[in-house]
């Protein structure tokens, strides 16, 4: 939530607690030796329903644990005991058991698959102007016409909230609807009109109410939700009235997260919960940032928001921060809203000014204003050749000389940046350039730093070395120039630790889908973030931070908008619409640019960034129903089994129409393409004018031939359908230029004030 300059910022890859993942288990118990039989882990076991309505599903998920006696009972293996017991998005329970016991179960009727639990990543004063919220010249802005999200449920699964900040306060909320059926845990009376709900959901911690100890489950929260807080600020900076994307909606909170890891069990207890509860849009800022699933089967989360998908609810989550490499993406499964993150025009902007007057502009949100810009002695924090002191990582810098210096330190090696400037002043350091590394390119990131300092671009960084080797005496000093706001002729970027496709699981399903506001995002947060030793007010009650956690309540909020203006949509309609009228050019009018400021590829952007007015009102949208995702399961080959444990009933794959993933009715296209012509049909509905004609543009990727008929789709009526195919056709000299794996270009149906736009990927076989 920001005040109407910033984009959401997401966490970055490398301020994020890394957590190791457990190995997983997919329908049969691991091979594992003697020792491990008995030692308890928390496992999530799927069952099939009851087949009496007379079984209560409780008695039901009691009946696969072991039955154990008091002399058979070791202190390695006690009674097990259930910890969460699912009936909404899955059937099935999570419970503390030996790989000896989760063994013994697969024999029993009703069961379906066991897995180890994975331990998931937790992954605004301008951002609503950025994206066109706001009342315009010209007619009303989408805010109006969505009426601000009233009566609409957001559910955040995160690490809880924090009932006291003024942006959950509820002037203007109408009560919750009468659907509305959840709970609010926190002691006191903290929940009103807009904080509906409130529950802990971690199974370690029951006990205590939902309270957001970490800030990132109130940082999310106040994006997607947030109400009107004026004057809000971070050190003074990125000053404006902070305000959620649907500022009248309704929040219901989740906690399955504390100390940036979230258990699966967890996560899927959260969303079985929501479900029940009543909510319209679910986001999960959570992803993986070590393990790809190369199965939606073994992804229990995907599992989950099926089944949340099932009950109409839409399913926002964040792509993970695992970039710039390709095939790093988290929640890809085609029924989920996967959501990259891009940066907005607005700079916290401190420049590196060196002793031979070169001038280096960068970031910090820390910014004294009783500092004196002085040039000081500049030193490499490098030189000794240690790539620890390199860092500035804990300790690192006692023997090297920085006392009274400013520090030259490179990012990365998992080292929080904030805690690469404490390592400085520690050792003595009166300042801090902090370098990207190679992979980050441009992109730079506002943070809290406990000295002055700048966040730099790795060009800057290289010529910032070669200044310190070519003389003497360097020197520097920092220019802080605080907030900046539409000089940012690149904005919106892909931020470099966005993850990027294609999707391992389903290479045939373009992910990313879309790209919002994920760098340098103010929103609310429960404690102070000054590290400083300067007077400046302890009090702030916000942070701006990055993260494709903070890009994707920007869509959670705007799915929440879309919902308010457009109640009958399905989720696949509200994606469809947000897919297909996305931007893909800056606001100079040039191509989106990534890290490196070159265009970026479709794998980072997806269909590109979001444009929430156009959304509302896309012309044609491509529609999916819960049960058109049967033949594609089929179609990747799953067993029954496994089609079965995503969609929570009985299917036959062999009594199914299996369809290619690309067949799907999904408003993008991933072609991989060998030596034979592949033909797709999709099926467009009208949501605009009664009568109107679209007629057929295309970018051809390179390397191909592509024939699409119709070419032109004729409509006489509201939600009439039309059905077109495309070809796409290889050509002899395809993939063969250089190294040429990739083809890219788009196709769109065009009417009037209509452009109703589908990318296209094609991956050379």
């Amino acid at each position: 939530m920001e005040s109407g300059t910033t984009r959401l910022r997401v966490f970055d890859k490398i301020t994020i607690f890394h957590i190791a993942l457990v190995s997983i288990l997919i329908f049969s118990p691991p091979v594992l030796g003697d020792e491990d039989l008995n030692q308890p882990k928390t496992y999530i076991i799927l069952t099939k329903k009851p087949e009496s309505d007379q079984v209560s599903l409780e008695s039901w998920y009691r009946s696969f644990l072991p039955t154990t006696t008091t002399s058979t009972t070791s202190s390695n293996q006690q009674q097990p005991q259930i910890f969460h017991a699912y009936k909404n998005v899955v059937t099935g329970f999570a419970a503390r058991l030996t790989a000896e016991q989760v063994r013994a179960m697969k024999d029993k009727e009703g069961f379906v698959s066991s897995q180890l639990e994975r331990t998931l990543s937790l992954q605004t004063t301008h951002t609503p102007k950025f994206l066109g919220l706001l009342k315009q010249h010209q007619g009303l802005g989408f805010w109006n016409r969505s009426n601000y999200g009233k009566g609409v449920i957001i559910g955040v699964v995160d690490s809880g909230i924090f009932p006291d900040h003024p942006s959950f306060r509820d002037e203007g909320v109408p009560p919750p609807p009468a659907k509305w059926k959840g709970k609010c845990e926190f002691k006191s009376k903290l929940c009103n009109n807009k904080l509906i709900g409130a529950r802990n959901l971690q199974k370690v911690i029951k006990t205590e109410p939902p309270y957001d100890k970490d800030g990132h489950g109130s940082h999310t929260a106040g994006t997607a939700a947030g109400n009107f807080v004026k004057g809000a600020n971070v050190f003074g900076n990125a000053y404006g009235t902070a305000v959620g994307v649907a500022p009248h909606a309704h929040l219901a909170i989740y906690r399955a997260c504390s100390k940036k890891a979230c258990a699966e069990s967890d996560i899927l207890a959260a969303i079985d919960v929501a479900v029940e509860d009543g909510v319209d849009v679910i986001s999960i800022s959570l992803g993986d940032n070590h393990v790809r699933l190369n199965h939606f089967y073994s992804d229990l989360i995907a599992v989950g928001a099926f089944g949340a998908t099932q009950k109409g609810i839409i399913v926002s989550c964040a792509a993970s921060n695992s970039g710039p490499h390709h095939e790093t993406l988290s929640n890809e499964a085609p029924w989920m809203l996967t959501v990259g993150a891009s940066t907005i025009d607005r700079t916290i902007k401190a420049t590196a000014t060196l002793g031979s007057g070169a001038e280096f502009d960068g970031e910090s949100l820390f910014q004294p204003k009783d500092y004196r810009p002085t040039l000081l002695p500049l030193v490499y924090a490098g030189s000794n050749g240690n790539q620890s002191s390199a860092l500035c990582m804990k300790n690192s810098l006692t023997n090297v000389k920085v006392k009274g210096k400013i520090v030259l330190c490179e990012n990365g090696g998992g080292i929080p940046r904030i805690s690469k400037g404490k390592e400085v002043k520690r050792a003595g350091g009166v300042g801090m350039i902090l370098m990207n590394q190679k992979a980050d390119g441009y992109t730079t990131l506002a943070d809290a730093h406990v000295l002055p300092a700048t966040h730099v671009g790795y060009a800057s960084g290289l010529k910032i070395k070669a200044y310190i080797n070519s003389t003497k005496d360097p020197k520097a000093k920092i220019l802080f120039k605080g907030t900046v706001i539409g000089n940012q002729k690149f904005a919106p970027a892909v931020a470099s630790f966005s993850s990027r496709g294609p999707s391992k699981a389903s290479p045939g399903i373009l992910k990313p889908d879309i790209i919002g506001p994920g760098v340098s995002i103010l929103a609310a947060w429960p404690f102070s973030v000054d590290n400083s030793t300067t007077s400046i007010s302890k009090k702030s009650t916000f942070n701006v931070i990055p993260g494709t956690s903070m890009a994707c309540p920007h869509l959670s909020g705007i799915a929440a908008l879309l919902k308010s203006s457009h109640p009958h949509w399905s989720p696949a309609v509200i994606k469809s619409a947000i897919m297909t009228t996305a931007d893909v050019v800056s606001l100079a009018r040039k191509p989106i640019v990534d890290e490196t400021l070159s265009p970026a590829d479709l794998f980072a952007t997806g269909a590109g960034h979001v444009n929430p007015s156009k959304a509302n009102d896309p012309g044609l949208v491509y529609d999916l129903q819960p049960d058109d995702y049967i033949p594609y399961l089929c179609g990747l080959k799953y067993t029954d089994q496994q089609v079965e444990a995503i969609i929570q009933r009985k299917v036959k794959c062999s009594q199914v129409k299996s369809i290619p993933e690309t067949q799907l009715n999904y408003p993008s296209f991933s072609v991989l393409l060998g030596s034979k012509t592949q033909s797709f049909t999709r099926t467009v509905t009208n949501v605009g004018k009664a009568s109107s004609t679209f007629t057929l543009g295309v970018s051809v990727p390179q390397g191909i031939g592509m024939r699409v008929s119709p070419r032109k789709l004729v409509f006489t009526k509201v939600n009439q359908k039309a059905t077109y195919t495309v070809e796409f056709i290889p050509q002899s000299k395809a993939g063969m230029d250089g190294n040429r794996q990739f083809g890219e270009g788009y196709l769109k149906w065009v009417s009037g004030k209509y452009s109703v736009r589908s990318p296209i990927s094609v991956t050379f076989a």
